[in-house]
């Protein structure tokens, strides 16, 4: 039993939509459709997958932009973010215009997702972790099989999310990404929302920001 990935990088933000399925079930779910549907659904067709839900890490729209047009499309629900996140998706229409994304309206996911919730997929149970700092209400996916991470604009190869943007806080996001993500272990892969794929390990060795020896 395999949870399987593809990344599909989109908006011109380059943000990394992620992808991910069940490789028994074939049931798919999408993580951070901020755009280029067009793009991810191309990408569905390929892979021969059936997409079962949306899945959103946090509300900025170059996370979440296509969200409401994918899910209504294929009749599947939006799981995530936290409900604090609530304010940032009320502003999409106004945030799209301004960046040029053409034009999204606010909507509430199916559901808001807590820490320690879960989320299914297929045979996979992927387990949710609420990491505040970049946003007051950003979460991280993680199924334990596979030693797989979502981690959104928390941390990045080398760095870790902004905390300047309204409501952010840097000493939330420090202390979330040492006490909720160095413990699941050095060996778990992770897929940032921009840029490439790292390790928690591998951050703790050398990231400037949250590395073991900062």
């Amino acid at each position: 039993m395999t949870l399987k990935l593809a990344i599909v990088p989109v908006t011109p933000f380059e943000q990394n939509c992620s992808i991910v399925f069940c490789e028994k079930t074939k049931e798919a779910a999408v993580v951070d459709p901020g755009g280029d549907l067009e793009k991810i659904e191309d990408a569905l067709s390929k892979l021969d997958v059936k997409l079962c839900k949306v899945l959103l890490t946090h509300g900025h729209l170059d996370h979440c932009a296509g969200a409401k047009e994918l899910a209504k499309k294929w009749q599947v629900p939006i799981e995530g973010p936290h409900h604090l996140e609530k304010f940032w998706l009320d502003q999409l229409p106004e945030q799209t215009v301004r960046f040029g994304f053409g034009e999204a309206e606010p909507f509430e996911p199916d559901r808001w997702l807590l820490d320690g919730d879960s989320v299914q997929l297929g045979e996979h149970e992927l387990k949710v972790f609420h990491c505040p700092g970049h946003t007051p209400g950003h979460i991280v996916f993680y199924d334990e099989p596979t030693r797989l991470a979502f981690v959104g604009d928390v941390l990045f190869a080398g760095s870790i999310g902004r905390t300047d943007f309204p409501r952010g806080n840097h000493a939330d996001l420090i202390s979330a990404i040492k006490t909720k993500l160095w413990p699941l272990g050095n060996d778990v892969h992770f897929v940032p929302g921009h840029g490439p794929m790292s390790t928690f390990g591998r951050e703790r060795q050398s990231n400037p920001y949250v590395g073991d020896g900062v």
